[in-house]
């Protein structure tokens, strides 16, 4: 039964795959039907879309352009199918199934918050329904801290108002993380000893989002404007609108219009908006509000206790990975793959930890 649940791991990621790559780029999963190569855009037999064996063969490569096949189609794959196997051999049959779909999720989740630091809503609001209703009707992976699986929530009803809450704690957690976080860092300021150029660009490497270019760096509109009051401000000159020039010295940007004194247009219309920027302020997030829905999730799945282990091991892992990376303060971390991490490590011992801290505070205290 293990290498059936292996290869069914295997398979499920190979189309994992497809989702991390067309779900951001706003492309449909189903259409096209067939995998397609990114660069060339041929279509690809299903001989040339076996798990793990088509990128070894293949060395990496699509075999009609030569173009690299990322390392990160391997991954997801092999990451997938021991995941699936670890969860049937590891937890009882129905713990096993809910905690094969969160892993599913987490994966998607992951990958595409590494790649373009975008979490997928949709993706876990219907994770967080299936995590209510498993709550509901087979309450199992809520039980983990309790004794060895014992039953604490032998009632659907216990199980489902237990899940509710673990969402509630998730999402309120990190929500106030986002909302505090508005608060301390809303505004990135870029001062400019000799101005620079900027730009309005439309989609920038994968993204397809119209993106604000300041010198080499590249601001994608949502990451600007979270909210309908976020402004963004340009201090310089020489700025052209539609190639127009326009003699000011503040230029501002809401989502949908810019504004130069009196004097108004709407960002759809514009064929080109530029100039040079000796001063800039950015609104922007210390946390994007996908990592709340994401750790709703997580919490409905694995009740409140998990909560709070999932977001302390999570900083340890993103500080930890921040440090490797040699990544600095202030700059973009994305939050969402820490988080997956934290939740796999609580449904394989974590929730152990759990028992043993508390264990041996209550001993200490003759409780």
């Amino acid at each position: 039964m293990g290498v059936g649940i292996v290869f069914i791991g295997l398979c499920v990621g190979s189309f994992l795959n497809v989702v991390i790559h067309r779900l951001p780029r706003g492309l449909s999963v189903n259409d096209p039907k067939r995998s397609f190569c990114p660069h060339c855009k041929t279509t690809l037999p299903a001989w040339q879309n076996l798990p793990i064996l088509t990128w070894l063969i293949q060395r990496g490569k699509c075999r009609s352009c030569q173009a690299p096949i990322p390392v990160r189609y391997l991954l997801v794959e092999v990451l997938t199918g021991w995941l699936y196997f670890a969860a049937w051999e590891s937890l009882p049959m129905t713990s096993a199934i809910l905690g094969i779909v969160l892993f599913t999720i987490l994966v998607v989740v992951t990958f595409i918050d590494a790649e373009h630091q975008l979490i997928p809503t949709s993706w876990t609001t219907v994770g967080s329904i299936i995590a209510l209703l498993g709550g509901l009707f087979v309450p199992h992976l809520l039980d983990l801290p309790g004794k060895e699986f014992d039953g604490l929530h032998e009632s659907g009803w216990s199980g489902l108002k237990a899940s509710a809450l673990g969402w509630a704690v998730g999402f309120g957690s990190l929500l106030f993380v986002v909302l505090l976080g508005k608060v301390i860092f809303g505004r990135l300021k870029l001062q400019f000893e000799e101005a620079i150029p900027w730009k309005l660009e439309e989609g920038h490497g994968d993204n397809p989002q119209l993106h604000l270019i300041v010198g080499d760096q590249a601001y994608s509109w949502d990451d600007i404007f979270y909210r309908k009051t976020d402004e963004l401000k340009i201090e310089g000159h020489g700025f052209k609108v539609d190639g127009k020039r326009e003699p000011a010295k503040v230029l501002m940007i809401k989502r949908d219009d810019v504004h130069i004194g009196d004097k108004k247009w709407g960002v759809e219309t514009l064929k080109s908006l530029e100039g040079k920027a000796a001063r800039v302020v950015i609104p922007r997030e210390a946390m994007g509000m996908g990592d709340p829905h994401l750790m709703g999730m997580i919490g409905a799945f694995l009740g409140w206790p998990a909560v709070i282990f999932v977001i302390f091991s999570s900083c340890l892992f993103a500080i930890a990975a921040a440090l490797v990376a040699r990544v600095g303060f202030g700059k973009p971390l994305p939050y969402g793959p820490f988080l997956a991490l934290g939740a796999v490590s609580w449904i394989f011992g974590g929730w152990k930890l759990w028992n043993w801290y508390f264990g041996a505070i209550q001993g200490g205290f003759g409780l």
